[in-house]
């Protein structure tokens, strides 16, 4: 079944990380990405341990940084292009852990798969305010041709909204994200629960 995957942004969030979770979890959703780039190693680490403790039931990651990861007992990490390669992260977080890779093209997709990765997060497709360097959108015939080449999970992400998400439900994707359109809504809950209406249309 097609699921909703949360990420959380404080940068956008009208209520904070904690409160955002919370109310992605009532809504159903299964995987949560901790995503956090304005706050001290201290401060991350001590709100990942809380997201760790509510999220003990479902998938919690951490983007980025391996060592918030492993320290609150992670389920695994998300990684981008700039980020520690996946084969080293691979060493240190071990074979049981999730590694999800960022991947902007059909190239990056089929590296990531052949290196272990277990997801792929494609992005972005449309245009984003979210993430300043995320790149020029690949559109929906792109994430086609991704989608029809690699085996693993394949999450979407970037500008996607629930006006444009049924066309990219339709590529076959496994799930997909919707940064700004929730964490930024008056409900997040809400939110989430229309974007996972459409995803199991």
């Amino acid at each position: 079944m097609k699921r909703f995957y949360f990420i959380t942004d404080s940068r956008l969030s009208l209520r904070g990380n904690v409160s955002d979770v919370k109310s992605a979890l009532k809504a159903g959703v299964k995987m949560v990405q901790y995503r956090e780039k304005n706050k001290s190693t201290r401060e991350m680490l001590e709100e990942a341990m809380v997201l760790r403790l509510i999220c003990k039931d479902i998938v919690f990651l951490v983007n980025d940084r391996l060592d918030i990861a492993l320290a609150v007992g992670a389920d695994g990490v998300h990684l981008g292009q700039d980020d520690m390669p996946l084969p080293i992260a691979r060493k240190m977080l071990g074979k049981k852990k999730v590694i999800g890779v960022t991947v902007h093209n059909l190239k990056e997709a089929l590296l990531a798969q052949k290196q272990g990765a277990d997801y792929l997060g494609v992005s972005p497709i449309f245009a984003t305010k979210t993430k300043s360097d995320a790149g020029k959108p690949i559109g929906i015939k792109r994430l086609k041709e991704i989608e029809k080449r690699v085996k693993i999970p394949i999450i979407a992400l970037g500008g996607i909204t629930l006006k444009n998400a049924r066309s990219v439900i339709n590529t076959g994707v496994d799930s997909i994200s919707a940064i700004s359109s929730v964490v930024s809504s008056k409900s997040v809950f809400k939110e989430i629960r229309l974007f996972q209406e459409i995803c199991c249309l």
